[in-house]
């Protein structure tokens, strides 16, 4: 049974840091792309990061670009993405997802985490 499961998500004050994780099960981990989107109320979901099955290869949104990094740990089967310098137009339900094939093509999603950037 594929299972991918978000954590890390809060309510966070302007300026402050949060890292999210995202524990994968079911599959081979260490096969697959994995992205984190984010979908705010009444907004469509946007892509903010992906990483490559090594690891080696990230890209970002330039809304998050310099503020987000997204790392993995294949031995734990897990993809992180730590965020600072938070704003409030951050917040969203993030999601984390995998994929065999090219950015875009997602296999499996998880169930999502909300982050709440307020004063």
């Amino acid at each position: 049974q594929v299972q991918l499961v978000e954590s890390g998500g809060g309510l966070v004050q302007p300026g402050g840091s949060l890292r999210l994780s995202c524990a994968a099960s079911g599959f081979t981990f260490s096969n697959y792309g994995m992205d984190w989107f984010r979908q705010a109320p009444g907004k469509e979901r946007e892509l903010v990061a992906t990483i490559n099955r090594s690891g080696i290869i990230t890209t970002y949104s330039d809304s998050v670009k310099g503020r987000f990094t997204i790392s993995r740990d294949n031995a734990k089967n897990t993809v992180y993405l730590q965020m600072s310098s938070l704003k409030p137009e951050d917040t969203a339900v993030y999601f984390c997802a995998a994929r065999l094939g090219g950015i875009g093509k997602n296999d499996y999603w998880g169930q999502g985490t909300q982050v709440t950037i307020s004063a």
